[in-house]
């Protein structure tokens, strides 16, 4: 063990261990989770203290030697090669400070034990005077927020441009399938296969938009405002120069804050794109639910689509085999929209010139952004690339569905065209035998009318 002092007094440290007196608080206060934070979010604050170094330097303010082994220390934390050090619970003081402390005093004594310090000397490099330079925590998280985010959104977007490529793909495959569509789970008029799955595609492909639109918002960075969003104990020329530092570290366009404060005060960048993954979500898990609908059976379901068979689907029946990619991605997308009520909630639960609950925005956004992407790549991969379709099924039901009947409203009128729906249902006579047996319409008028494929595309039945 080693001994340590911060502005409490003395406190005890193992000695193989990185951090430092804070840090080592935090862990005794906070045994909540045995959670702590994800990578993404270390790594994002380790390049926040890297970018400062590397601008303090450039203004003159941080020696030469000690910007080298503060960028040296950040490196390895982005790197993931001191991940054991990062020890603070997710749920932890408000805002962020210790999890900033746990970066500032891991990033200090590896760059002290680099330039020939002992551990814990705090010197030459001091995690607040020097690896904290000009930041607060009140700054520093929100930042790291939206870089953790903005990396993580070019993981999640090749995915879904991956997914909806499928989609197109499968919609070109499926287009000459005739099957009845449904309505309230009820047989409605006849759709191709391949049209219901372009419905899926666009679906996507809008997401995607929103998705983008929210990102955009990400890329304001309120690093700079210090303490309270005034700048307080910063260089003038520093808020620009973290933005193109940042900018040029991450390889992604990055801008100053149009307004300080706000940067500070709303989390409005999280709680619009937590909104628009929760609406992602929704449709997500309703197209899974759909390939579930659409593939059960084999023999007493509907089974129009075969779902590829990836493991066995009990351990009691054998042969089972279930739709089990997309029960993981509704999984996925229920934790998704219950992440989002929680941003939202804690969105906001700030006052004034801070809002203390980032720790808590930090963790649920970033894992809701993890998930989707590890969640919709294993669907597409190992699901929706291998989709096949079972055409007789789907052209049997479309054709013996007395939903078919839609067709004569034109010909016959409404109340006919019940009254023949309404026989066909209670006889299982097809529709066009209780027509002509009506005398409502000559055979080859009726051919006309009920001719599936006429009928999923805009016009009038019977009018050529």
């Amino acid at each position: 063990m080693r001994t340590e002092t911060d502005s409490m007094g003395k406190i005890e440290i193992p000695d193989d261990k990185l951090y430092g007196a804070q840090t080592a608080r935090a862990v005794e206060n906070f045994k909540v989770s045995d959670r702590t934070g994800y990578h993404e979010f270390i790594k994002a604050t380790a390049m926040v203290k890297k970018s400062a170094a590397i601008v303090h330097g450039k203004l003159g303010l941080l020696d030469n030697n000690l910007v080298e082994a503060v960028v040296s220390a950040a490196d390895k934390v982005i790197s993931g090669e001191l991940s054991e050090h990062f020890v603070v619970d997710v749920f932890q003081a408000g805002a962020g400070t210790s999890h900033n402390m746990n970066v500032n005093e891991v990033i200090a004594n590896t760059a002290n034990e680099e330039l020939g310090s002992k551990r814990g000397s705090n010197e030459p490099i001091h995690p607040n005077d020097h690896v904290n330079m000009a930041q607060s925590t009140n700054d520093v998280i929100p930042t790291a927020i939206r870089l953790a985010a903005l990396g993580l959104l070019q993981d999640l977007l090749p995915v879904l441009n991956d997914m909806q490529y499928l989609l197109e793909e499968k919609s070109g495959e499926f287009d000459g399938i005739i099957k009845s569509g449904r309505t309230h789970l009820q047989d409605a008029v006849p759709i191709r296969l391949g049209q219901e799955f372009s419905g899926y595609a666009v679906c996507i492909e809008k997401h995607i938009e929103n998705i983008k639109t929210a990102e955009e918002q990400l890329r304001y960075l309120g690093i700079g405002g210090s303490a309270a969003g005034t700048g307080l104990n910063v260089h003038p020329d520093y808020r620009r120069l973290m933005a193109d530092t940042l900018s040029d570290l991450m390889d992604m366009p990055l801008k100053m804050a149009d307004n300080y404060f706000e940067a500070m005060q709303s989390m409005r960048p999280f709680v619009n794109l937590s909104g628009a993954l929760r609406g992602l979500a929704v449709d997500l898990g309703r197209i899974a639910n759909d390939f579930r609908l659409l593939s059960s059976g084999p023999r007493t379901g509907l089974s129009e689509i075969n779902l590829p068979p990836v493991q066995p689907g009990s351990s009691i029946m054998p042969g089972k085999v279930n739709p089990v990619l997309a029960e993981m991605l509704n999984m996925v997308c229920y934790r998704v929209i219950g992440n989002d009520v929680t941003i939202s909630g804690a969105g906001g639960a700030g006052q004034l010139e801070l809002n203390v609950m980032m720790p808590l925005i930090a963790d649920t956004l970033i894992e809701s952004l993890r998930i989707l992407r590890g969640g919709v790549n294993s669907f597409n991969n190992r699901c929706l690339k291998d989709i096949s379709a079972n055409p007789d099924r789907c052209r049997d039901y479309a054709e013996n569905s007395f939903a078919m009947v839609t067709a004569l409203n034109t010909a016959i009128g409404y109340l006919k065209a019940a009254e023949v729906a309404k026989e066909s249902e209670k006889t299982g006579k097809p529709i066009k035998e209780i027509v002509l047996a009506k005398g409502y319409l000559k055979p080859e008028e009726l051919d006309k009318y009920l001719s599936p494929e006429k009928l999923t595309e805009p016009g009038i039945p019977g009018k050529e």
